[in-house]
């Protein structure tokens, strides 16, 4: 049987399944793992989480019951209005799943956390600036929100094609530390280079994160109950549903290739053919390269991170100048509040991109916030990146995870392999009118 399209399941490529299937394809999908969502799964019990990082010992009593944990290996939340949640709906995949709205979004300035202000009146209350920063930080925002790369009358003399973002900054006469927040914290980038480029994109990022502020109230970001591996779930079923087979706990033993392309995959013995491939990195080392490192740490803690208000889940983004780095850190915190932990017990994960022989080391002032900690999981990842884009080979691989705490970037790599297998872009609205869209719903 002639499948059109073979995938290994992780997370973007259950969306692309999810996806292609809609789209008319014949999807087989095959693991060597016994679950779905590969890298980014959700473990369970906690049992598992232990016995999955070596630990000689198994979890306390005091960690409560084991089945009462799903722990995300790789956490990230998502953008209210962002490209992974018009997936969601668009597909409606949203039936299969309930969501929380994340409590806070905070930034780290001075050893200190502090609300993210990201409207005209958080600005003026926040204690991030003084009295004159933050008229002008207000003067910013107004910009901000009244700009449309449509209408030129609304530039106010920046060329978004032109113009950078340093010029932007200077133009409201803005100090490095409102900079710092609001490269990193709204716009969400994870170093400075984006300084030295036109500002259109920066000023898109800043919008998208306060219409997807103002869409809940408490922050931008959104989180699903049972954890980021009810996500490919969601896709998978819409695959199974449009016709795509799964196969899960299926070791791949070969890549078969004829005249350079992909042909099929060989299995224990026998060979699924197909046209085209989609996997990750770990499955095709010949055709990728290393891009650097990850370290994520996983901390259970029996108490909310100070002064957050005692929020049950948020996200603190400490921006690179701050700690003298090249690389934002990322802590993001989930509770039991999201059914992925026992009742009155918290996971916060410390990510960052590895700079130094050290990585442990570079991460001590996020976990300096998250003190004391009940038990601590760390991994280091390889960062892999393709070193074609498959048109010949018409074998397309995804990027690592990087150490950010939401999907934006996950689906900019979506989209390109969508572009790169397809040869189109692609389209949402496209994509919303072949499904009649869904309904996402957020739990108090």
């Amino acid at each position: 049987m002639l499948i059109y399209i073979l995938l290994f399941i992780l997370f973007k490529e259950c969306i692309l399944s999810g996806i292609m299937s809609v789209n008319g394809k014949k999807v087989l999908h095959m693991d060597r793992n016994p679950y779905y969502g590969g890298e980014s799964s959700s473990i369970t019990p906690l049992e598992e989480l232990y016995k999955r990082f070596e630990l000689p010992d198994s979890p306390p009593e005091s960690m409560g019951r084991g089945r009462d944990w799903n722990v995300d290996l790789i956490p990230k939340f998502l953008m209210a209005n962002g490209q992974l949640v018009k997936m969601l709906l668009y597909t409606e995949v949203t039936r299969y799943l309930d969501f929380k709205v994340v409590e806070g979004s905070f930034v780290y300035k001075g050893g200190k956390i502090y609300k993210v202000p990201s409207t005209e009146t958080e600005a003026l209350a926040s204690n991030l600036m003084g009295m004159f920063e933050k008229r002008r930080f207000r003067k910013f925002l107004v910009f901000v929100a009244n700009f449309d790369e449509n209408d030129p009358k609304t530039f106010e003399g920046v060329d978004p094609k032109v113009t950078t973002m340093k010029d932007v900054y200077k133009k409201f006469d803005l100090g490095q530390d409102v900079i710092d927040f609001t490269g990193h914290a709204l716009a969400l980038y994870r170093t400075d280079d984006y300084l030295d480029v036109p500002c259109l994109e920066t000023i898109n990022r800043i919008k998208l994160y306060s219409e997807s502020l103002a869409r809940y109230g408490k922050s931008p970001y959104l989180y699903p109950l049972y954890g980021l591996g009810e996500l490919p779930q969601g896709f998978a079923r819409l695959s199974a549903i449009y016709g795509g087979t799964y196969m899960l706990n299926k070791p791949v033993e070969e890549i078969v290739m004829e005249d350079g392309h992909v042909v099929g995959v060989k299995s224990e013995g026998e060979v699924a053919r197909c046209k085209q491939l989609i996997c990750d990195p770990s499955y095709i080392q010949d055709r990728v390269r290393k891009a650097g490192q990850v370290i994520r740490v996983i901390c259970i803690l029996s108490h909310p991170i100070k002064n957050t208000n005692d929020a049950n889940s948020c996200q603190i983004i400490i921006p690179q100048n701050q700690v003298n780095r090249k690389s934002d850190i990322y802590v993001c915190m989930i509770s039991y509040a999201h059914n992925v932990a026992a009742q009155g017990k918290y996971i916060a994960i410390v990510s960052t991109t590895v700079e130094t022989s050290e990585p442990e080391t570079e991460i001590e002032p996020a976990l300096e916030l998250l003190e004391p900690i009940d038990q601590k999981f760390v991994s280091l990842s390889d960062l892999y990146e393709p070193t074609d884009d498959g048109t010949e080979s018409q074998i397309f691989a995804s990027s690592a995870y990087d150490a950010t705490t939401h999907f934006e970037t996950t689906c900019n790599d979506i989209k390109d392999i969508y572009k790169r297998m397809t040869g189109s872009d692609f389209d949402f609205e496209n994509m919303k009118h072949k499904r009649t869209g869904g309904e996402l719903f957020c739990c108090p």
